[in-house]
């Protein structure tokens, strides 16, 4: 067993000493054919086990990116990858659920029917005893090799339920945050090697991605029920000057509807005599006890609402069953309770009130937003005094807000596919009518990396992200240099037009000059990438002609495309190109022929190209002789 450093991985001169070891042996011819046969098999092996470990990555990241509000199948998915390749009988992932310490199964391969039932009432924290515990004591990857031999070990009863023997345990970490564990067993004793271990690493990462994506897009998904819910109240506060009912109305059903109440009110308070104004959601026995029991005196001592009007200020009870008094409360089954006033200068004019049945606090992003309606309630009241300002100012607010979701919404559509000041400029102008399909004389280059197959199907699935974007953000950052449109994008070949949507004087020079630059950049990373022992070139092809261009797609996910002879044209030409070659089509030729030095290359035979095309090789510019 090899000394590991902190991160559980060997050290960095045992690492090195093991590599050189591994070189030494390999370069030692065998002795006999079966020493041979033996490596072979052994290496087959490996390969086989890397391709099975790509191909699972692959699948849980597509499955991932297809997969955003879906969490459970993206979990389900990659623990059942990870029990696969790992050799596992089960495994499952656990997610804590915020209360006292407990976790549930967020996701799980093969449990027993006997240990689903045993975990539903288990509560696990840092300790020795599980582990799990271990898990959230070290915040680092452990395994048991044998839980009935651990003589620390005290959930027998579990590992019995679930018929376990070896156990793996890895922590979900966000930014040192504990979020989750994967967990891996198997019936037999047979420990996890390192491979093994790293691999489950591996796996918890992309769990951990998996889960971020779904907190931000719910939380973003919440924001915006939330603005349109605001935007509703507003819309209606602006639509109906000096009638407070559809407000009041509103406001009680979108604070029930977001803040998973059962029912709720809205109340006002004119100094003597508290009054419900609006309701949502309450059955007709419940109607009939409130409108028995208000308009009443401000009494803290029996109602909820007589609480708030008198203390003015947020009143928050986790269960009214629990507290001796609030008998009409009670009589509605009333459990878990939410006031928040409405004040102007001090003084208590009304409140919303938030009721559940079942016994649960409203969260804090919940009291915000009642907050926030509360305010939105005292607008309201005041431009029944102040209607013909009020109502002016919520025209240009109600217009600003329009404006500006607008603008985000087409800013956010141009950027995908054009530089950021090509992307104002339409902005700007109004002028997106220039993205509607249209024909026009346009230069295409494609570009993409020699080699790039082999290496992606030879390396980490991590080394070829990681080349990828070294490689875009050296030629996305010359795109934007020099104005051109991204048509396409897909891992290493890329598509770039000139001359739409704005128009370029010399769309063929602009693209050539592009390509040179880039020819550059790229020269410098391949040197770089040859240096760590991937040969991997760049070429680049360039066509000129007329294609039909314009926005296709669908709502929430619109790409720019150019199609046409052209666009074909460059495809293949890059194909044909060498490492280092920059092959342009006679048309281009024509167009940069005083600028530019090149050198000819011969004709081809493109495929979906009736005659053969003679090409060119730009060497340099003139300028550079």
């Amino acid at each position: 067993m090899q000394r590991r450093g902190g991160s559980g991985k060997p050290v960095k001169g045992q690492r090195h000493n093991a590599i050189r070891r591994k070189a030494r042996k390999a370069l030692t011819p065998p002795t006999s054919i079966a020493e041979l046969r033996e490596q072979l098999d052994r290496r087959t092996r490996e390969r086989d086990e890397a391709l099975e470990q790509q191909a699972a990555t692959v699948e849980v990241l597509k499955v991932i990116s297809s997969s955003s509000f879906d969490l459970p199948k993206v979990l389900n998915s990659l623990v059942e990858a990870a029990a696969r390749l790992c050799e596992a009988d089960t495994a499952q992932i656990l997610r804590p659920t915020g209360k006292d310490g407990s976790y549930y199964t967020a996701a799980s391969y093969r449990l027993t029917p006997d240990f689903k039932e045993h975990a539903q009432t288990r509560t696990l924290t840092p300790g020795r005893g599980t582990l799990v515990g271990r898990v959230l004591l070290e915040r680092k990857s452990l395994q048991i090799s044998d839980v009935f031999a651990d003589p620390e070990y005290t959930s027998g009863e579990a590992a019995r339920l679930g018929g376990w023997r070896t156990i793996l345990g890895v922590p979900l970490l966000r930014e040192g945050i504990l979020i989750g564990l994967l967990i891996l067993h198997r019936a037999a004793v047979r420990p996890f090697t390192d491979k093994q271990t790293e691999l489950i690493e591996a796996f918890a990462a992309q769990a951990v991605i998996a889960i971020e994506n779904t907190r931000l897009l719910n939380e973003l998904r919440e924001s915006f029920q939330q603005q349109t819910a605001t935007a509703d109240v507003l819309r209606v506060i602006s639509s109906s000057p000096g009638e407070l009912q559809p407000v009041f109305e509103t406001i009680a059903s979108r604070s029930v509807a977001l803040c998973g109440a059962t029912y709720g009110v809205v109340f006002r308070f004119d100094g003597e005599l508290i009054s419900v104004v609006a309701a949502h959601n309450l059955d007709q026995a419940a109607m009939d006890t409130l409108n028995r029991q208000f308009p009443m005196r401000p009494d803290r001592e029996r109602s909820l609402l007589g609480q708030v009007t008198m203390e003015r200020s947020i009143l928050h009870i986790r269960d009214v069953a629990a507290e001796h008094r609030y008998t009409f409360a009670k009589a509605l089954g009333i459990r878990s309770f939410l006031g928040v006033p409405m004040l102007r200068d001090g003084n208590l004019i009304g409140g919303i009130a938030l009721y559940r049945r079942k016994v649960e606090l409203f969260s804090d992003r919940q009291i915000e937003l009642v907050k926030a309606f509360a305010a939105q309630s005292l607008i309201a009241i005041d431009s029944a005094r102040l209607l013909n300002d009020l109502n002016k100012l919520n025209q240009q607010l109600e217009q600003r807000v329009t404006d500006q979701v607008s603008e985000i919404e087409r800013m956010g559509r141009l950027r995908r596919f054009l530089p950021p000041q090509v992307a104002d400029l339409i902005v700007a102008s109004g002028a997106e009518k220039q993205l509607e399909s249209h024909r026009r004389e346009i230069t295409a280059l494609f570009c993409d990396l020699r080699g790039f197959t082999g290496f992606s199907e030879s390396s980490d699935p991590e080394d070829v992200i990681a080349l990828l974007r070294e490689y875009h953000a050296a030629i996305g950052e010359i795109i934007n240099t020099y104005g051109g449109t991204l048509e396409r994008y897909a891992g290493d070949g890329v598509m770039v037009v000139f001359n739409d949507p704005i128009p370029v004087d010399n769309p063929a020079l602009q693209a050539v000059q592009m390509a040179l630059e880039m020819r550059t950049a790229i020269g410098a990373l391949t040197e770089k990438w040859r240096r760590l022992g991937h040969e991997i070139g760049f070429g680049i092809g360039v066509a000129h002609g007329f294609a039909t261009l314009g926005t296709i797609g669908f709502e929430g996910r619109f790409d720019y495309a150019a199609i046409g002879t052209v666009s074909n044209v460059a495809s293949r030409l890059c194909d044909e190109a060498k490492p280092g070659q920059i092959l342009i089509s006679p048309r281009v030729l024509m167009a940069v022929e005083k600028d530019v030095t090149v050198e000819l290359v011969g004709d081809f035979a493109l495929k979906g190209i009736r005659r053969p095309l003679t090409a060119y090789n730009v060497l340099h510019t003139k300028a550079a002789d």
